[in-house]
């Protein structure tokens, strides 16, 4: 790890500088700018495995600067971690649509920042093709080929959109989706649906599930993501 390079874009010092600190405890090489014009050519020019990325930046903002790297075949597969302070949260749904991998509210911990910088970096890159038949997380066992849940031996009974969601939610876990993007792969682009109807689903998910229904984790004011750890 200690070669691995992370570039921060950020124009607080002060967070810049309790970011830097605890990312380099953990090994990690830090690379950092207070713009966002010269944090893209760092990520053009560094090739990091990760980038933080704040959303109010003078030079380029930071949507445009998240946009522009996943838009980029050199750089798209390489993850980021959007900041933003409260009442961004419309930003946010954004910077996912264009393929931000997860978030953190300000003030965040360094825990907490670690956990995701972590957790972001054990799933590798975001494939949107991706599509695992069975997926194991403690005893919740979901098996696409069989459209079967069990937990330990007791099957759960699903609908087949609440399946998708479930699946598609545990098949990248520690991942951010607004409920557009979970609308989109379990209905398809293009069908009308309302967005809110999702919650309606993820909530008869979480009753099925039972002792496990907090591993679906609301995200508020964006989406869910699974966690398994």
């Amino acid at each position: 790890m200690g070669r691995d390079k992370i570039v921060i874009v950020e124009d607080e010092p002060d967070i810049v500088e309790v970011i830097s600190y605890n990312l380099k405890r953990e090994g990690f090489q830090v690379i950092s700018s207070g713009r966002g014009d010269e944090g893209l050519n760092l990520v053009r020019n560094q090739s990091p495995v990760l980038v933080i990325l704040d959303l109010m930046l003078p030079g380029m903002d930071g949507l445009s600067v998240c946009q522009k790297i996943k838009s980029d075949p050199l750089t798209h597969d390489i993850p980021i971690i959007i900041v933003s302070a409260k009442g961004e949260e419309s930003d946010v749904v954004i910077g996912l649509g264009f393929g931000a991998d997860d978030y953190l509210a300000k003030p965040f911990s360094p825990r907490e920042l670690l956990a995701r910088v972590k957790a972001v970096l054990r799933r590798g890159p975001i494939r949107e093709d991706q599509n695992k038949e069975r997926i194991l997380i403690k005893d919740l066992l979901i098996d696409a080929s069989r459209h079967e849940v069990r937990i330990g031996e007791e099957p759960v009974t699903l609908t087949a959109m609440e399946f998708k969601i479930l699946h598609q939610l545990a098949s990248q876990p520690g991942r951010a989706f607004t409920r557009e993007q979970l609308l989109n792969r379990v209905v398809g682009e293009g069908v009308v649906v309302v967005d809110r109807n999702i919650d309606v689903h993820i909530r008869s998910v979480r009753k099925k599930l039972g002792d496990h229904s907090q591993m679906i984790q609301t995200i508020r004011g964006i989406g869910y993501r699974f966690v398994g750890d």
